[in-house]
């Protein structure tokens, strides 16, 4: 892994290159926009920035650690995203048919190709060269990535949402993300990220990579989780599903009730509920109270006094059908 991809670049064209054995692998930490590039540590010949969160992980066991998790098969095709000069990508070559590697920087997408020249694994790599969060995915079976903290929660939903399905990511984040991904109901950092990843996948703590792997040690810590899409996904249109748990989790804390009297959530869902009844032909009486409607949704599904902290998958599948079924939908 290694090296961070940057969010604002265009997106390169698909080229075939390879990777030797190297050391540059970094975790994930908050940073500054930087508009110029300040050298920090050379390692064999690169120079690397830690304001752009590039730093050298110490410790291969952690490398062993993540490709062991993978449980890669030698059928499978890995996606790759930000391998730097390639040391877990070499590993991933060993165990698998093909590795697809997702790198923004040129400098370190010449390394990846000193690194597999002449080699036998230089058939099996394919570099893909540009931001990850515009290329179009490709086929693969298994993703492992290092990803940069602010393309973090883009980059789940693309691979959540991404066709044909793939059999799992292991994925290293910041550790506060990581735990947000993984939150149950009730916990203090659950979230509409947490109910949302859940929806559609398993998520799974795998470990945790303190800074003092790295050199030099980022400001954060990080964690490894693993994601296992639900194949087949779970029967509900994520774009209505997403209204709801958007509204809900604004203040998480707040009743449903308190959460739905929103001047700007009420003038959406009036809206969404006139366009619905446009189309079905249903009559809206003079006296039509938008408020009114969702109080009595609200109170008829047993929800008016909940809170979305403490609501699981199935309360919020309750809802929305609820919802839906009085003719207000989200999307």
């Amino acid at each position: 892994m290694g090296f961070k991809v940057k969010v604002s670049h265009h997106v390169g064209t698909i080229q075939c290159f390879q990777l030797l054995p190297y050391q540059c692998e970094r975790p994930n930490t908050r940073v500054s926009p930087v508009t110029h590039t300040v050298p920090i540590l050379s390692v064999a010949g690169i120079m690397f920035n830690t304001g752009m969160g590039q730093h050298i992980l110490k410790n291969p066991l952690i490398v062993n650690g993540i490709i062991e998790k993978a449980a890669l098969r030698p059928t499978d095709v890995v996606l790759e995203v930000g391998p730097g000069t390639g040391n877990m990508t070499v590993k991933l070559l060993e165990k698998s048919k093909k590795v697809v590697a997702c790198e923004l920087d040129s400098r370190l997408v010449a390394e990846l190709q000193k690194r597999v020249q002449c080699t036998p694994m230089q058939t099996k790599l394919q570099i893909l060269v540009g931001d990850v969060l515009k290329t179009d995915l490709p086929f693969f079976d298994v993703c492992v990535a290092n990803l940069p903290y602010q393309i973090s929660s883009p980059f789940v939903f693309k691979l959540l949402l991404h066709r044909p399905f793939f059999r799992c990511a292991v994925l290293m984040f910041q550790r506060e993300f990581a735990m947000r991904l993984v939150a149950p109901p009730g916990d203090k950092l659950y979230c509409r990220l947490s109910i949302n990843t859940q929806l559609l996948a398993r998520v799974d703590h795998l470990m945790k990579v303190g800074k003092n792997n790295f050199r030099p040690p980022p400001k954060v810590e990080s964690s490894v989780v693993r994601i296992e899409p639900k194949n087949p996904p779970p029967p509900v249109n994520f774009q209505e599903w997403d209204g709801l748990v958007r509204i809900a989790f604004v203040r998480k804390n707040k009743t449903l009730n308190a959460a739905f009297k929103s001047t700007a959530v009420e003038q959406l869902l009036e809206k969404n509920y006139r366009i619905h009844c446009s189309v079905h032909n249903v009559v809206i009486p003079a006296d039509f109270s938008i408020t009114k409607k969702i109080e009595s949704v609200l109170q008829e599904a047993g929800f008016c006094e909940k809170r979305a902290r403490s609501m699981d998958i199935d309360d919020f599948m309750v809802l929305l059908h609820a919802f839906n079924s009085a003719g207000i939908h989200f999307s």
